[in-house]
């Protein structure tokens, strides 16, 4: 008989973070309570009371002084309240999962907007109640498709409907229900939030159910997560549900040749193998009895290296078969240092991993394990080794603090101080976090490594500046980077040579700081506007010839040629008129009108459109002459003139 085991079975992520959470409180020694049963796992449950974990169902079933854990299902809005009246203000750990809090939140959105909220659940299931109870608007929770149907829609017909899901609803009733909704009421707002490892599960549950002649689904009776997967198998084959090893019945296997197994997410992994293990002496296909014994008689401790093959991968964790008995686990943050990192990125089944055993739970059949910290121990020998020879690393830099930044290299953390991470002073090295860079280390005593990036970037400069010194002329067109700014200009690295843009040369329009144009770590192109060999100095240029706006006026707007122009600023002789960016042209107070003038502001103020007629341009001194009178001089006459 072969067993095929689902990659997805056993704890989701918010059920393992409950549970972990609740048996570290119990560990420490806390007096703790949890509201309601904390899973859906009786076996889990009469562990944690062995510990000490009382389960209250009510409020007021806690006992007096004991700390409350609010389980992964949530709990509606008005317990929390109830919780911080009770006498003795007990702490509160609340362990909702991330993917039910993102629907609490969505319960009160509705609220806020005055929108119907309807749930697709069990109403009676702690997980939908808790829902239901972070809005005060309308609700309508609906099992399925049928019940859909009946409903008669919002009281009020102007109101705007959202539709969620409990996390563990059935994803095939779901889709069947949106297709409806997105027909009858095009209003509505449907968002997706069942859990995705709840899709993962379901799905792989259907696809194993077609290939076996019997499914086995792990999980408490009273578990709507387990009773889903049942009714899903349930569809190509016989599905059966168990909570323990003792509930197997030998008479199901008769005859069977394949059987699937999954779990639910409320199952410990120490049940899952139980389960297993009573089954069949022979879990694996691919080993024979005897080389199973040989297998689970290798002793696993910590500190030992061995090969892992990922069987599932989980948003938190993977699991491993290291070729024992005992179910390899590495969590995320023991596969990277990267926190932005996701496991689906960094593995898939089936991949071969070397890991590093870091601590055995031979009890429950559990080994921890790390892909980090085997590769720090291997990159610990390298890192030593280029220090002592001066070789040049490679890496990202992870983290930048007061004192410098932390480059990552080969799984090691060397620290860079400030002073050996940017060639400037007021250079900014906090923008150096999540680029790779070039470094030596140049100390390695125990758990302190130090490096130094300036040491190669000076070395590779030295190398720049030499051919750019050797193949510079005036006119050439470079493209740099703004290292920095100043009040004056910009200074731009063009190949391990600093160049000033003048700020004069930035823009043809008229500017106060050069940051109006460009900023620090820009790509620009610049060309040479001159050249000092013997200081090493060099001067850019960055406006280009084609856009200065003067030889634009003077193509065209020939001299007699009239346009509409806005007033930018008012003098008692006059007032400018902009023609063009950066060219700004004077009608003299003597060219307004026909009549005279006083004072300029009686006539024009800042922002009217005026007609304008082209006088004269001194284009050497930059000067232009406008004329509104000579467009008042040039209108036909009207028939009373006439």
């Amino acid at each position: 008989m072969q067993i095929i085991k689902a990659k997805t079975a056993g704890f989701c992520f918010g059920v393992d973070r409950a549970v972990k959470l609740t048996y570290r409180l119990a560990a420490e020694g806390r007096r703790v309570a949890t509201l309601g049963p904390l899973i859906h796992n009786p076996q889990c449950v009469e562990d944690l009371a062995a510990k000490g974990v009382v389960t209250a169902d009510t409020i007021a079933a806690i006992p007096a002084g004991y700390e409350v854990v609010i389980r992964s299902h949530g709990v509606p809005a008005a317990v929390y309240d109830e919780l911080a009246a009770l006498p003795w203000a007990p702490a509160v750990h609340d362990a909702t999962c991330p993917f039910v809090a993102k629907i609490h939140t969505i319960a009160r959105q509705a609220q806020d907007a005055g929108a119907v909220l309807l749930v697709a659940g069990d109403a009676a299931h702690p997980e939908v109640q808790g829902i239901v109870g972070h809005t005060t608007g309308e609700v309508f929770v609906f099992a399925g498709l049928e019940e859909l149907r009946r409903w008669k829609g919002p009281k009020n017909p102007d109101s705007s409907i959202f539709v969620v899901a409990q996390t563990t609803f059935q994803v095939t009733k779901w889709l069947e229900c949106v297709e409806f909704l997105k027909k009858a009421y095009t209003n509505a707002q449907v968002f997706d939030t069942i859990c995705s490892a709840t899709w993962a599960r379901q799905q792989e549950a259907e696809d194993l159910s077609q290939r076996c002649d019997l499914m086995v689904v792990i999980g408490g009776h009273h578990s709507s997560n387990t009773q889903k997967l049942v009714a899903v198998a349930a569809k190509h084959t016989q599905a059966v549900t168990v909570e323990t090893s003792k509930d197997l019945r030998p008479e199901w296997f008769s005859g069977v040749q394949t059987v699937g197994v999954t779990a639910g997410a409320s199952t410990p992994s120490s049940i899952i193998e139980e389960v297993l293990s009573t089954m069949s002496e022979e879990i694996r296909d691919d080993m024979s009895f005897e080389e199973m014994i040989d297998a689970s008689l290798k002793p696993v401790f910590g500190g030992k290296v061995v090969k892992g093959i990922v069987t599932s991968v989980q948003p938190n964790e993977i699991q491993v078969d290291i070729g024992t008995k005992h179910t390899g686990f590495v969590k995320l943050s023991e596969l990277t240092d990267d926190p932005a990192a996701r496991t689906e990125d960094l593995v898939k089944v089936g991949d071969e991993l070397d890991l590093v055993v870091e601590k055995v739970n031979d009890q429950d059949g559990i080994a921890y394990l790390s892909k980090r910290k085997l590769e720090a121990r291997k990159g610990m020998e390298e890192v030593a080794k280029a220090c002592e020879e001066g070789t040049v690393m490679e890496g990202p830099v992870v983290e930048a603090n007061k004192g410098g930044v932390v480059v990552l290299i080969k799984g090691v953390k060397v620290f860079v101080p400030r002073s050996q991470a940017t060639m400037r002073r007021d250079e900014d090295y906090t923008q150096l976090v999540k680029k790779d860079v070039r470094l030596v280390i140049t100390e390695c005593a125990g758990r302190k490594i130090v490096g130094s990036i300036n040491k190669v970037t000076a070395a590779e400069n030295a190398v720049k500046r030499e051919e750019f010194w050797a193949n510079v002329e005036e006119g050439k067109t470079y493209t740099g980077v703004v290292k920095s700014l100043t009040s004056y200009g910009a200074f731009v690295d063009v190949g391990g040579v600093d160049g000033l843009c003048h700020i004069s040369e930035l823009s043809w329009n008229r500017i106060k700081h050069p940051s109006e144009v460009v900023n620090v770590g820009d790509t620009i192109e610049v060309y040479v506007r001159s050249l000092d060999r013997e200081a090493q100095k060099v001067s850019l240029g960055y406006k280009k010839a084609e856009d200065n706006p003067w030889e634009k006026l003077r193509n065209e707007y020939p001299i007699g040629s009239t346009f509409t122009a806005p007033v930018v600023s008012i003098t008692k002789f006059g007032a400018f008129v902009r023609i063009l960016p950066g060219v700004d042209g004077l009608v003299h107070i003597s060219e307004i009108s026909n009549e005279r003038v006083e004072k300029v502001s009686d006539v024009l103020k800042v922002g009217d459109e005026v007609n304008v007629k082209l006088l004269d341009v001194d284009f050497d001194k930059k000067r232009i002459s406008l004329s509104m009178k000579a467009l008042l001089n040039d209108e036909p006459a009207g028939e009373d003139e006439e």
